[in-house]
């Protein structure tokens, strides 16, 4: 009986890992000097193990020769803050109902802790590389002006649709792409952009964003090449729970219309129709909770999530 060595096993790996780089050739070669716009958000940003993998990944595909830019959520985050401070939460329709109080805290996290940890994070994985991560917010540069988002709800008794307050929560009208411009086409430095949900108003008012409508709004403006949804789940259903590998505009539209879509993949659907709409080539809804999920969906054959293209 042959003992395999240690020496063995470890060249076995060095092989394996060299088998790995070529297979994902032909993908780094489609990705090269493009833009993806990845919106991070969900369990894995509480996690700190999970959010050093995640910058690492960042850091990975800057110095493949992409421009990631990171759109980040911090929903959780901002929970917690207001309830240590005894503010009630209340939501319609998965978006906040964002009073003075609520936003000023938000805002405190979102543009604060949330974003200049995530830049942090990725600057100290690409330290040896000089690779930084630059927290933004949406008030930064006149990156995004908002309008105030409106939405209705069926009066029960009367059947009359009524117009609900949201308070300070906005929809982006315009982003202005001059600064991440500016970053990402630096040709002495590798600047990561880091964009919190914040945006101001014509009247300068600060609202709260959602990510994914951020991160729609950013991919279109950029002409990104891809947009990644990190999310909770592997991705879209099916009626059998079965996850849908790829989808088209039309066919999105259709899980929305027949109910087999519901809860919060609808926004999800909705902002990822928007962006390919916006010119986006294709939006991936995926499992950002899974290590290396990223690296998987853009450089491997069977990717890692729902894929979302123009019909």
């Amino acid at each position: 009986m042959i003992l395999q060595t240690e020496t063995d096993t470890w060249e076995e790996k060095g092989w394996a890992t060299a088998k790995t780089l070529a297979e994902a050739l032909p993908f780094i070669q489609i990705y090269d000097r493009e833009i993806v716009v990845i919106k991070y958000g969900g369990h894995a940003m509480g996690e700190e193990a999970t959010a050093k993998l995640f910058a690492s990944d960042i850091v990975l595909l800057k110095l493949l020769g992409i421009s990631p830019v990171v759109v980040h959520g911090g929903g959780p985050q901002i929970s917690a803050m207001l309830g240590r401070a005894g503010v009630k939460s209340t939501f319609i329709d998965g978006l906040r109902v964002t009073d003075d109080a609520t936003m000023e805290i938000a805002e405190m996290v979102l543009s604060g802790a949330v974003n200049k940890e995530i830049a942090n994070w990725i600057t100290r994985a690409g330290q040896e590389a000089d690779v930084r991560g630059v927290g933004l917010s949406g008030k930064d540069a006149g990156l995004i002006t908002v309008e105030k988002a409106t939405r209705t709800k069926k009066d029960p008794d009367s059947m009359i649709e009524q117009i609900v307050d949201l308070g300070f929560v906005g929809e982006p009208r315009r982003v202005d792409d001059k600064l991440l411009r500016t970053l990402i086409d630096d040709p002495n430095h590798d600047y990561v952009p880091v964009i919190a949900p914040i945006g101001v108003a014509e009247d300068g008012a600060t609202y709260n964003i959602n990510a994914d409508t951020v991160a729609g709004a950013v991919a279109g403006k950029l002409d990104a090449k891809r947009m990644l949804l990190l999310t909770d789940i592997a991705g879209v259903l099916d009626e059998n729970k079965t996850l849908i590998r790829q989808m088209t505009v039309s066919e999105a539209h259709g899980l929305i219309a027949s109910g087999v879509a519901n809860g919060g993949m609808i926004p999800k659907l909705e902002t990822a129709i928007a962006a390919v709409e916006a010119g986006v080539e294709a939006v991936v809804i995926l499992d950002g909770r899974r290590p290396h999920a990223m690296l998987v969906e853009l450089f491997t054959e069977h990717g890692a999530g729902t894929l979302i293209t123009a019909d």
